[in-house]
């Protein structure tokens, strides 16, 4: 009888599927860290994962696991090599909430322009004069750097063309294998499109080391925005901290972070034109409903034999419930 472990929160939806299913056991674990449910991962056949990492140390405790089910189509918290290794099949959810993740990297990029935290500050508690300042700043002509043009940067893309903003992005995997016709501008190069940006919104997956550091912010127009709805640690949060305090970067609206839960003494949080959100770019009702029951279904349809191959990262390791 195969058990599922549940790794964070799961809309109803998907937990009935899991729970309704027959021969099926599930453990829900609502925590948000790796640490949360490594103590229960030994009794699992299958796990539901959310954002939490799985590291390699934790598929090494996990003797019976066959299947590890991912709340989303991302997967770069997962250690795939330690998966591999014990061959145990990785599912993804298809694109279900890219249009949701442009949505708010699109109200970041407004609300850091328009320094929205700051005007709604000045009417609660004054000084009503800020206005006076002239602080927020019109999108119609300034330039947006989009970096990674895949399905969030497309779709950011086309609703800040509605604001009357210049875009271009940088991409170089489609650089290499061929720009999307009718695709905005490329930028040859990510020094020469961070010089270019007057906003820069981050959708690319993370390589394990910072996209954006010092010498990237230095190379970047003073009083830059700065919007990230991609994974922490593509943006170096101390170089954003210091980027900040100097006036590099003017405001910034950032979702993922180095470690989530953010702590609440965090320096980014000491900044007024910064707008800060828990990961959650993608979870509009909707878009957490569809990945919960897609999620939970791929890991019943893989004990079924039924599972969609596409859907399966490793598809070297769909055996089934063997």
């Amino acid at each position: 009888m195969p058990h599922v472990l549940v790794a964070g929160k799961l809309h109803p939806l998907g937990r009935e599927i899991l729970t309704s299913a027959l021969g099926m056991t599930t453990t829900f674990i609502e925590g948000t860290t790796e640490e949360s449910y490594v103590p229960h991962i030994h009794e699992a056949d299958a796990v539901l994962i959310r954002t939490q990492p799985m590291s390699a140390a934790t598929v090494a405790k996990a003797d019976r696991l066959k299947i590890v089910s991912r709340h989303g189509v991302g997967y770069d918290a997962v250690d795939v090599a330690a998966l591999n290794e014990r061959g145990i099949a990785l599912a993804v959810y298809g694109d279900v909430n890219s249009t949701a993740v442009a949505e708010h990297a699109a109200m970041m990029i407004l609300a850091a322009s328009k320094r929205a935290l700051r005007a709604d500050a000045s009417v609660r508690k004054g000084p009503w004069e800020w206005r006076n300042r002239l602080e927020p700043r019109g999108l119609r002509g300034q330039n947006l750097l989009l970096l990674g043009y895949g399905r969030i940067g497309r779709h950011t893309g086309t609703i800040m063309g509605e604001f009357g903003m210049v875009i271009r992005a940088y991409d170089p995997y489609l650089l290499e294998n061929g720009w999307p016709e009718g695709g905005v501008t490329p930028a040859e190069s990510l020094e020469d499109g961070l010089a270019w940006a007057d906003v820069v919104s981050v959708s690319v997956p993370h390589t394990g080391t910072p996209l954006i550091g010092s010498a990237e912010f230095d190379a970047m127009r003073h009083g830059v925005v700065i919007v990230n709805t991609a994974r922490g640690g593509i943006v170096d949060e101390a170089a954003l901290v210091e980027a900040l305090h100097s006036g590099k970067v003017g405001a910034a609206g950032i979702d993922v972070f180095e470690s989530e839960p953010l702590p609440a003494d965090h320096p980014l949080t000491q900044f007024d034109q910064v707008l800060l959100s828990p990961h959650i770019a993608g979870l509009t009702d909707g878009a957490a409903q569809k990945m919960a029951i897609g999620s939970a279904k791929n890991i019943v349809d893989f004990f079924a034999g039924t599972v969609d191959p596409a859907l399966i990262v490793n598809r070297e390791q769909l055996h089934g419930a063997s």
